[in-house]
């Protein structure tokens, strides 16, 4: 079987940090602050063998019904595609996308509505490959800053963006930032498959939900997570989406919203 560490509607005060994957992991996972209701993210890491692991980000969709339930479903079932691909020999990339297609037929079976954006990422400890569907972004970063992937957010701001019809400060205050055009639970639900990208030692990969980017730049993201230790830059996130949150400001996004991340970065022993 595949070691699973599962974060399921949690309410974490600080991140957490564990060796794994040939690398260190980081995870964080809260509510939106003053939020009575639980928490509709959930995220994971899946140790699928020496070195080998899936990362993934689960966002039940807000305002819609049984959106933790959603993305608790959707990270079950890639969690159950991964268990049977190792028993019968299958490719990692065939059971993740087998679990996307299986989270998208659960949550429609749940038959009130759910949605829930999913974010994973394939890893071997020294590359990566990113699969996604709706809005939680992945991004690979390097440690002088250069972004070496970005995926892109299935949403028509997240589109007009990549065109170049809307700049990045336009869309952070975009009134339709919300709304999302791909999902799991949707009968047309469509998954995004990037390349696969080696990480040098001190590259830092990062998956989050949109709590994550609709409150900070991608500059600001980058610059708090390219060096330094990774949980205290995970902690810099942290307390820069809570700021950001908490204490709207003028020309900046304040957008509360259920939060988390995984970040990842190769353990530098790793290296030849």
């Amino acid at each position: 079987m595949i070691e699973a560490h599962t974060f399921f509607q949690f309410a974490m005060d600080q991140p957490q940090m564990q060796p794994c994957c040939g690398g260190e992991v980081v995870v964080f996972s809260g509510p939106a602050p003053g939020k009575p209701a639980a928490n509709e993210d959930a995220a994971a890491i899946f140790v699928t063998g020496e070195g080998w692991g899936t990362l993934v980000v689960a966002d039940g969709m807000g305002g819609m019904p049984a959106g933790e339930q959603a993305s608790s479903l959707a990270v079950a079932e890639l969690e159950q595609a991964l268990a049977t691909a190792r028993l019968n020999g299958s490719g990692l990339r065939e059971s993740i996308l087998n679990g996307f297609e299986h989270a998208n037929r659960r949550v429609q079976a749940l038959g009130v509505g759910a949605g829930t954006t999913m974010a994973v990422v394939e890893l071997n400890g020294q590359a990566a490959r990113p699969y996604h569907v709706g809005d939680s972004g992945i991004l690979i970063v390097g440690q002088r800053g250069k972004i070496k992937l970005q995926t892109i957010a299935h949403s028509p701001v997240g589109y007009a963006v990549e065109a170049g019809v809307m700049d990045e400060q336009e869309a952070l205050n975009h009134d339709q930032r919300h709304i999302v055009s791909n999902m799991i639970g949707s009968s047309d639900m469509h998954i995004a498959i990037g390349p696969m990208v080696a990480l040098a030692p001190k590259d830092t990969l990062l998956i989050a939900s949109d709590g994550l980017f609709d409150n900070l730049s991608l500059a600001e993201i980058v610059d708090l997570v390219r060096k330094g230790p990774l949980l205290e830059g995970a902690r810099r996130l942290v307390a820069a989406c809570r700021a950001r949150m908490n204490e709207p400001a003028a020309g900046q996004p304040s957008k509360p919203d259920d939060l988390t991340f995984i970040l990842y970065r190769r353990d530098l022993k790793d290296v030849d």
